[in-house]
């Protein structure tokens, strides 16, 4: 199992960063954070990271996902995250992830969430 991620754009502003397999402690995840940081820097102020295809997340990879919204809000951003299920989702329940990030069940919500977001402001 190797952890893939893919990068896209999709409405006129919103960026998705799909995660697949893992999130743990490794060089891997290491990686994504610069990635993700790198499309904040760039001037990404609106992110998904969609996780509908990750199997497994460790105490790591959720600290990553933290420090990403933590950049991205410096930055004036927003973020959500997209899909979790299975142990994935019982991880976000047990550290109380909602608290930190806002959590929506599919990609597409969380698609329009954004946008509704961004009517509101």
């Amino acid at each position: 199992m190797v952890t893939e991620i893919k990068t896209r754009r999709i409405e006129p502003d919103i960026t998705v960063v799909e995660i697949f397999e893992r999130l743990n402690l490794g060089n891997t995840l290491v990686s994504i954070e610069t990635s993700i940081k790198h499309l904040i820097e760039e001037g990404v102020r609106k992110l998904v990271i969609d996780v509908a295809g990750l199997k497994y997340i460790d105490s790591s990879g959720i600290g990553m996902l933290v420090s990403s919204m933590g950049f991205m809000e410096q930055s004036g951003g927003r973020m959500r995250i997209a899909g979790a299920q299975g142990v994935v989702a019982k991880a976000f329940e047990v550290v109380h992830m909602s608290r930190i990030v806002p959590l929506d069940a599919d990609l597409e919500s969380a698609c329009r969430n954004l946008a509704a977001d961004s009517a509101a402001v």
